[in-house]
């Protein structure tokens, strides 16, 4: 098991807008969660810029990365006030894996006031079985393995299909409780933040899927994550967030998902979305 805000340490390497980190193997997913590698390019654009806290990042997949050592570049783009957007480049030796674009923000500004993004209407987390627990009550022939990423994570899912394979095309929305293990928020923000990107990144895959987890086979392929894209609206408050995921459209090889984070009390915290692109299946 992975503790966040360790696994997304970022040290300075030998001069201005040079750092380096280590990508730890207890996020791997198809290997590592493209979710937490965005997580790092945005905590050394919080170094960097030296903001109160994130207000978005932009980021292009160019390559999977090994569970080694990542070098990141970022450059300041634009400073005001306020606000400072920086660009963010992480290579594994000549290999490029990541570009992204960050804005990090201070607190102070004159603003405006308006919430129309009420949380989704949802059972309470503690009414919500744990994801152990609905895989436990499976014939042991239904139970699938898992990734050490998920370990990571205390999922009580909300739109869990009762038979599997479910006997049509699943509504491609998945609505979860999650909370991190073994720490579940940090006081860092840009730490914190990093807790939003990664169910807005991972669930949209599994989401889309649900429309086609009837087929017998299954469609030979699999959809990575090209770009995603986050928006962080305001700190979330408490352990558990509330994700939501859906997944509108594939077509011509694209799969399209949009992902709405809310905390405990109800308050949107994030969203955003991301395009995959369908590739063959290993």
């Amino acid at each position: 098991m992975g503790d966040l805000a360790a696994d997304t340490l970022i040290e300075p390497a030998g001069g201005p807008g040079r750092y380096g980190a280590k990508l730890s193997a207890d996020w791997n997913i198809w290997g590592p969660n493209g979710g937490y590698v965005a997580s790092l390019a945005l905590r050394a654009a919080g170094l960097a810029t030296g903001r109160e806290r994130p207000a978005s990042i932009v980021a292009h997949f160019l390559g999977v990365a090994d569970f080694d050592r990542v070098d990141l570049d970022v450059e300041v783009l634009k400073a005001s006030r306020f606000a400072t957007s920086a660009r963010v480049r992480m290579r594994q030796g000549d290999r490029p894996i990541l570009e992204a674009l960050v804005w990090g923000v201070d607190g102070g500004g004159a603003g405006l006031e308006h919430d129309a993004a009420p949380a989704p209407d949802v059972p309470p987390v503690e009414a919500v079985p744990s994801f152990e627990e609905r895989v436990a009550a499976l014939p042991e022939e239904e139970r699938r393995p898992s990734t050490s990423f998920f370990d990571n994570l205390d999922q009580r899912p909300i739109d869990w299909l009762e038979t599997f394979p479910p006997p049509g095309p699943a509504d491609p929305r998945n609505r979860a409780w999650i909370r991190f293990r073994p720490t579940p928020r940090f006081d860092d923000p840009w730490a914190d933040a990093c807790r939003l990107v990664i169910p807005i990144d991972t669930f949209g895959w599994p989401t889309a899927f649900r429309v086609y987890a009837h087929l017998d086979p299954p469609p030979p392929v699999v959809a990575v994550t090209v770009d995603l894209s986050v928006r962080f609206h305001r700190p979330a408050r408490g352990d558990w967030l509330l994700s939501e995921a859906v997944s509108p459209l594939a077509s011509g090889g694209l799969v399209a998902a949009g992902g709405r984070v809310w905390d405990q009390g109800g308050a949107l915290v994030a969203s955003g979305g991301q395009t995959m692109l369908c590739r063959p299946a290993a």
